[in-house]
């Protein structure tokens, strides 16, 4: 039995489905596993697993665009917390004194990995913009360039990395291994189908493109986003629900949503084309909604756009030829890559710290 500590980013909701999946498939091999999160993340988990609340750094957005003033402010206001956190993680280091850390882009229990000289593995995509060679979007190469040096400062030293990516890329170390997307287990019992309606997945209120939507009159919009059961014209609101909103994403012809790649990912599993809408400010959604056009399984909507979303309707048959040679998998490599890594108190992943 190896004692591991999993930190992730409590930031959306896609690194804690990640960690829910990964978490479980050590718990089931008879590892001690602790997790640690904050926000939306512990509040997904908290309920399963054994987890310690920390803080984290969090993104302040306005109709789908990074407000970097609300940003500074609200991460401000969190210091008094952070500072107990971090202590609160470093009593969790010393009591539990992990074999290994795994982390899903959580900076404190990377840095106190290194602390305590524990190997550090990395689960995650956002390494894919540090250690894979890719095509950036158009005009970007600055963004590309400061977003790896970012990365490098919230997990500076991994010993490992499993880093999941929509398509293939060159690998740049002999540290870092390559898998496809992970997908939760309550998607892949789904069968998919296909009615008349497109589901809609937006974040923090993305007022701007609601009207645009209500042109489409003969067309039927599933919103979620905004939490409430209500139905104005052709716009289904719908209260938040697990079950309610994978299971309209299974029977969708379509999805129009933010460029999250957990979303992203769900969908093309279930091959339904994709209108991306990627957050205004931030690369990584930006990335994600690149690649997914490049790929043709769907189209990039960087500003809201009538035409374009006509567009993209116009072309869900070409979309859908392409997303039906797509190659999904249950995620069982990297659950063995990972188990591999973590047998015996963590031997093969002290073997990979010792050689960064």
């Amino acid at each position: 039995m190896t004692k591991i500590l999993y930190g992730f980013s409590g930031e959306g909701s896609g690194h804690s489905s990640r960690t829910r999946e990964m978490a479980r498939c050590l718990i089931e091999a008879g590892h001690e596993v602790r997790l640690a999160s904050y926000d939306r993340g512990y509040q997904n988990l908290c309920d399963d697993f054994d987890i310690l609340e920390i803080e984290g750094l969090s993104i302040s957005v306005d109709d789908n665009r990074v407000s970097k003033l609300k940003t500074i402010t609200k991460n401000l206001k969190k210091l008094p917390a952070g500072r107990r956190g971090l202590r609160n993680l470093r009593d969790l280091f010393r009591d539990f004194q992990p074999d290994v850390v795994i982390t899903d882009f959580e900076p404190m229990t990377a840095y106190l990995a290194e602390h305590y000289h524990v190997p550090l593995i990395t689960v995650d995509n956002q390494h894919r913009m540090r250690y894979v060679d890719y095509k950036s979007p158009p005009k970007r190469k600055k963004e590309a360039k400061r977003i790896r040096r970012l990365i490098r400062l919230m997990i500076p030293w991994p010993s490992v990395s499993l880093v999941i990516a929509l398509n293939s890329g060159k690998i740049k170390n002999d540290r870092t291994f390559l898998f496809s997307p992970i997908v939760s287990h309550d998607v892949l019992r789904l069968k998919p189908e296909q009615n008349d309606h497109t589901l809609v997945y937006l974040t923090s209120g993305y007022d701007s493109l609601l009207p645009v939507l209500k042109t489409y009159g003969r067309e039927k919009f599933l919103v979620y986003g905004y939490d409430r059961d209500v139905v104005d014209n052709n716009l289904h609101f719908k209260k938040a629900s697990r079950d309610g909103f994978i299971h309209d994403l299974a029977s969708a012809k379509s999805v129009i949503a933010t460029a999250g790649f957990t979303l992203i990912s769900e969908s093309l599993h279930l091959q339904k084309p994709y209108l991306a809408m990627p957050m205004n400010g931030q690369f990584e959604q930006e990335l994600n909604a690149f690649q997914l056009e490049e790929m043709k399984y769907g189209m990039s909507m960087p500003s809201v756009s009538s035409s374009q979303i006509g567009e993209f309707f116009y072309r869900l048959p070409e979309y859908r030829d392409a997303l039906s040679e797509y190659q999904s998998d249950d995620s069982s490599a990297i659950k063995n890559k990972l188990l591999e890594l973590v047998a015996d108190d963590g031997r093969i992943a002290k073997v990979f710290k010792s050689r960064r």
